[in-house]
């Protein structure tokens, strides 16, 4: 209710099967069409799996999307979660699907996380239209780099990676997924382009809403890593690991984050003020002593 009248933002909650009635309703001929696309589009990394039987699974993805699509069309909704522990009678985790739909403008959030679906939608909204735009995605802390001057994080997710921020080609991967205890789930695989960006998180602290936003630089990785099955970025966040990743901590952020080569920092400031919460910054000047007291001020503006 909060979210609604401070953004608002209309955040309701449907049954899985509610919506997996209208991916079961999808025809053959429509999910085929699809999966033509996708054949002619990426690129189809078998890696010694049978043809026929990699082609029914990302057929799966593929009458998810068209089924989600028509669900978020017809209830005039712009943004979509998922949990790999709420299934119902989908026979794989939304992945390719949900990586096709962000594509289009939809915001994502994995695990139910709703506020950093709203973001990404919003973000998208923000770089609309934009020339030569690099991309905007939902994101996750995935592992880090600890190797002394190779700090960074390795971000990712299970499969939801949006393919605007690729470099390069896109290729199709089938690969068994623990979670969500369902059949192997098709996805997009890729690395994410270089340069600098931001990644926000935006948290529920009870009784106001904080905006974390941290300029990070994106980077190549060290080496190929060609049997991890998920799309890929890295990033350094300013001004280092060290001081970002505590500040990050203090503020309250999330493993989730809205990110975007294409928005800066001040772009993100200014939105917060428009909407009226606090929002703190991580970059290049952060201290963690000024960054505790900034938190400390901001207690009091804004309780």
């Amino acid at each position: 209710m909060e979210a609604q009248i401070k953004f608002g933002w209309e955040i309701d909650a449907y049954p899985v099967n509610e919506i997996a009635e209208y991916v079961k309703d999808v025809s053959e001929g429509d999910i085929n069409a699809l999966v033509d696309e996708y054949y002619s589009q990426y690129d189809i990394l078998l890696e010694g799996r049978d043809e026929g039987e990699f082609r029914k699974h990302v057929a799966v993805q593929a009458g998810i999307e068209i089924g989600f699509e028509k669900f978020l069309e017809e209830k005039n909704y712009q943004a979509i979660v998922t949990h790999f522990g709420d299934l119902g009678s989908l026979q794989q985790l939304p992945g390719l699907a949900i990586q096709r739909l962000m594509e289009k403008g939809y915001g994502f959030g994995g695990e139910g996380d709703w506020k950093t679906a709203a973001m990404v939608r919003l973000m998208k909204i923000m770089t609309s239209g934009m020339k030569d735009a690099k991309g905007t995605s939902f994101m996750e802390d995935y592992t880090y780099n600890l190797v002394p001057g190779k700090e960074g994080i390795l971000q990712a997710h299970m499969l939801e990676v949006c393919p605007t921020i690729a470099e390069g080609k896109i290729g199709i991967k089938v690969n068994p997924l623990t979670m969500g205890d369902r059949e192997a789930p098709a996805r997009l695989v890729f690395t994410s382009k270089t340069g600098p960006a931001v990644a926000t998180s935006l948290i529920d602290l009870g009784n106001r809403f904080r905006l974390i936003i941290n300029a990070v630089d994106c980077k190549k990785v060290e080496k190929p890593m060609p049997k991890l099955p998920v799309a890929t970025a890295f990033w350094t966040p300013q001004p280092n690991l060290k001081t970002g990743a505590e500040a990050w901590i203090l503020a309250g952020g999330a493993h989730h984050t809205a990110f975007s080569y294409d928005l800066s920092v001040d772009q993100m400031v200014d939105w917060a003020a428009a909407m009226g919460i606090e929002s703190v910054v991580i970059d290049n000047e952060t201290t963690i002593r000024n960054f505790k007291n900034e938190l400390r001020w901001n207690g009091l503006a804004f309780r």
